[in-house]
């Protein structure tokens, strides 16, 4: 086998890429990493106006293959009519981001069955009847590349009591990533996992502890992009022979837990 290049290690081109809860931050950014490597990217989130403002700014970035697909994929016909858009659109699948994810909280004593079940249908529901619906068309196609869901450090080492479904729900999606692995390792593709830390999205600015992000190894908290480069590595040929792994993009967070 040829020795690639760089470029060719992180090329993307001639591939297509669903990415779940593109409509901002995390999402957003991987959307627009995937597409610079070359990818067609669809762009999937419950809310179409922001899905659809998450493409035009693509677009103005110069990226063209582009589609916005509106859906709730935590349903079967939601993450089902997903895939489908994408290979009417594209022709094929080669890539899955389940990124979309909700974090309401609660006290732990009044954490109610109603919050739980949505926060675990949406988290870890949604992403296994994507994956399922995406392994279902690397079948078809007789190939795929990669299924890389976004998870959490809480995943790992638990959260605080208000955000026991959260972490529940991370838990099980590094878990269901391991089992990926195994059941789309056949169609040529792998599955793993990113598990971030405090992430600094549009919509969280001034409402996290700077003071704590100075107490983290690298002084800061993380930013979109800093996930999105270790999505494209996960989902890029670089990482061929990487798969049922859990990345932490943390800054070093776990290490000041010990």
């Amino acid at each position: 086998m040829s020795e690639k290049s760089i470029v060719q290690l992180f090329d993307l081109a001639d591939r297509v890429a669903i990415v779940t809860g593109a409509g901002g931050g995390i999402g957003l950014g991987i959307a627009r990493r995937l597409a610079e490597a070359g990818a067609a990217v669809v762009l999937n989130d419950v809310d179409g106006a922001r899905a659809r403002a998450a493409a035009s700014r693509l677009r103005g970035r110069g990226y063209s293959a582009l589609e916005t697909v509106t859906g709730d994929v935590s349903s079967s016909e939601g993450s089902r009519t997903l895939v489908e858009a994408a290979v009417e659109r594209f022709g094929r699948v080669d890539i899955l981001v389940n990124n979309a994810g909700i974090y309401p909280t609660a006290p732990f004593l009044e954490h109610g069955t109603d919050l739980w079940d949505r926060v675990v249908d949406t988290n870890l529901r949604g992403a296994f009847l994507c994956a399922q619906a995406v392994a279902r068309q690397f079948e078809k196609q007789g190939r795929g590349q990669a299924i890389l869901n976004i998870a959490s450090v809480v995943g790992i080492v638990g959260s605080g009591p208000s955000a026991a479904a959260y972490a529940a729900s991370k838990g099980g999606l590094l878990a269901l990533t391991k089992t990926l692995a195994r059941a789309v390792g056949p169609y040529g593709a792998r599955a793993n996992a990113i598990a971030p830390a405090a992430i600094e999205t549009e919509g969280q600015k001034g409402m996290l502890d700077q003071a704590a992000a100075t107490r983290q190894p690298v002084g800061r908290f993380g930013t979109p992009d800093d996930v999105a480069l270790a999505a494209l590595y996960l989902v890029a040929p670089a990482s061929d022979y990487v798969t049922g792994e859990i990345l932490v993009v943390d800054g070093g967070y776990l290490l000041m837990q010990a």
